[in-house]
């Protein structure tokens, strides 16, 4: 790691750059960091919209138990994770249309039997994991070129659905009946929002962990929201607080030697604030 007292004496800013990107975890980091902001801020935009916030945090924290059987039969987590994050995704949508409950009560019953059944299974298996703590709070040395790779052909695929039926998705999310009747297949649209949601908020596990990828879901779309008069608008700079914050917060992680996941939340948490602030302050103006 750099020496902070050293950075004004012997580095400016662009040595200092160059060099962190000279690091092969660093550079891994950031393509994984570049394409999870990406989907993650995207997606949030119809998270906001639907008000679904709980949603993203009830499907990280069920992705416990996937990550729990990957452990437990010696296999990588994270497709299993994904895998068992699409399965509670499909349980949410069919209990949302065949019971009288709530989405939220719904979420919640799922999200923490899955939490119940990921310690069970953690405590069969033998020794200290030192992955699990990753997952459950990020860790961007644990990222591999494979890890990259899953990143990117399900982001593309993800993003190209998003994209082609946006105007779509964001009717269904507001108004679902007059979708229907508008002839927008308004169920599908949110089937496969669901599954979306579920698979992208497990790849942002990785670098954010468990316990604060929903964090990158809301804030990015939270700020967006603030600055934003049209769904374009909304869209657009939602991407763009997104890629910022996960690109400043790594390497701001890197110089000061902190947790990624906790630095990349901060600073969005910091650029909403300051926007809340800076926008106040010019409606009152």
């Amino acid at each position: 790691m750099l020496n902070p007292v050293l950075w004004c004496d012997d580095y400016n800013i662009i040595h200092i750059m160059v060099e962190i990107l000279t690091f092969p975890f660093m550079q891994r980091a950031l393509m994984a960091g570049v394409m999870i902001a990406l989907l993650l801020s995207a997606l949030g935009v119809f998270v906001v919209a639907r008000r679904m916030a709980f949603f993203g945090d009830g499907i990280a924290h069920a992705s416990l138990a996937g990550i729990a059987l990957g452990l437990l039969a010696g296999v990588a987590p994270l497709p299993i994770a994904v895998a068992y994050a699409v399965l509670v995704a499909l349980l949410i949508y069919w209990l949302e249309r065949t019971t009288p409950l709530s989405s939220d009560t719904i979420i919640g019953i799922l999200f923490t039997a899955s939490m119940a059944l990921g310690v069970v299974l953690l405590s069969l298996i033998p020794g200290f994991q030192p992955e699990l703590i990753s997952f459950l709070f990020g860790n961007i040395l644990t990222i591999q070129t494979l890890d990259i790779w899953l990143v990117t052909l399900l982001s593309f695929a993800i993003l190209a659905w998003l994209f082609t039926y946006k105007r779509s998705i964001l009717f269904a999310s507001i108004d679902s009946d007059s979708a229907i009747v508008s002839g927008i297949r308004a169920k599908t649209h949110t089937l496969i929002l669901y599954l979306t949601l579920s698979v992208s908020v497990v790849l942002g596990v990785k670098i954010l962990g468990i316990v604060l990828v929903s964090a990158l879901l809301l804030i990015p779309a939270a700020t967006s929201r603030l600055l934003s008069r049209s769904f374009h608008a909304f869209l657009v700079t939602a991407i763009i607080v997104g890629e910022l914050t996960v690109i400043i917060g790594l390497l701001l992680s890197f110089l000061i030697n902190a947790p990624s996941g906790a630095v990349i939340i901060l600073v969005g948490t910091t650029v909403f604030f300051l926007t809340a602030i800076l926008t106040m302050r010019a409606r009152s103006s």
